[in-house]
């Protein structure tokens, strides 16, 4: 065949993989700020998933659990009784967080308990959480340190031992707030903090944090400060500092007082005031680059 008789052949079309950006990956989810809490905010936890019925069928009766970061950063890691365990937080991604995690959990449900979960770099069209799992609320434990990635009967070399010492010596103080979902408290060196994942678009959220830092409402109390806010996928988070010192407890009072005043505000229809305009450049104008 001629080089121009091959050239005139009709090749095969080759698929493209594109990588889509998806602002806010969670959303439709029940547990939505918990996921972007869990991968933005807590250092150790973990959380049960359930697969939906479908999957279920398909799989059987397996045991997930979600964690906010696995060894090396790993997806997934499937344990030799078929457990799996499924990682938020990883290095490589794509724009669609939600398919990412869809993929990795299908690659570690196919694979062989206990050998290593690979998954592609992009994850194409396919399945999403709200599409494998159980759509309800997390049970979110928050753990000291990563313990829960090996069993209790695991054997622990001194490799395997100095790994997880490093690990663990990383990890912050934690605790889950209990007067409003999706909120965290966290000790670092010399203050302390409490970071809290709104559950509403940025506009709704950021109108009523305008509405409060006009009225002069938006610490926890004359002791903290309103350090600003970031953004994770697609929500703000609102970031207070405080003393050193109180326990989480010693907040809880004062943050469902800010929860209270935010649902107040938020729930205003009216325009924003002259001076509440002023509020929302100076809140755009305190956005944080922290995780």
């Amino acid at each position: 065949m001629s080089k121009k008789n091959r050239l005139d052949k009709k090749q095969p079309k080759q698929p493209k993989v594109r990588d889509v950006f998806v602002a806010r990956p969670f959303e439709g989810l029940a547990a939505e700020t918990e996921y972007v809490a869990l991968r933005e905010l807590v250092p150790a936890a973990t959380a049960p998933l359930k697969l939906s019925p479908e999957y279920a069928e398909k799989y059987g009766d397996r045991t997930v659990t979600l964690a906010t970061i696995l060894p090396m950063a790993w997806p997934a890691l499937t344990k030799p009784d078929g457990r799996v365990l499924l990682g938020l937080q990883r290095h490589e991604r794509s724009g669609d967080v939600n398919r990412d995690l869809a993929v990795a959990l299908l690659a570690a449900l196919e694979g062989e308990p206990g050998a290593p979960v690979d998954v592609p770099p992009l994850p194409g069209e396919g399945p999403r959480l709200g599409d494998i799992l159980v759509d309800a609320p997390l049970e979110v434990t928050v753990h000291d340190g990563f313990d829960f990635w090996l069993d209790a009967d695991q054997e622990r070399d001194a490799e395997v031992t100095a790994s997880l010492e490093a690990a663990n010596a990383s990890v912050y103080p934690t605790v889950r707030m209990t007067s409003a979902d999706s909120a965290y408290w966290c000790r670092v060196p010399e203050k302390s903090h409490v970071r809290w994942v709104l559950p509403d678009g940025e506009d709704v959220a950021l109108n009523a944090l305008s509405r409060l830092s006009a009225a002069g409402e938006l610490k926890l109390t004359d002791e903290t400060k309103f350090a600003g806010m970031f953004r994770a996928h697609g929500l703000l988070v609102p970031v207070w500092d405080l003393p050193s010192a109180p326990e989480a407890g010693a907040w809880e009072e004062s943050l469902a007082a800010v929860a209270a005043r935010y649902a107040a505000a938020k729930a205003v229809t009216e325009p924003l005031t002259p001076e509440q305009r002023r509020a929302r450049q100076g809140l755009l104008g305190r956005q944080l680059t922290l995780r």
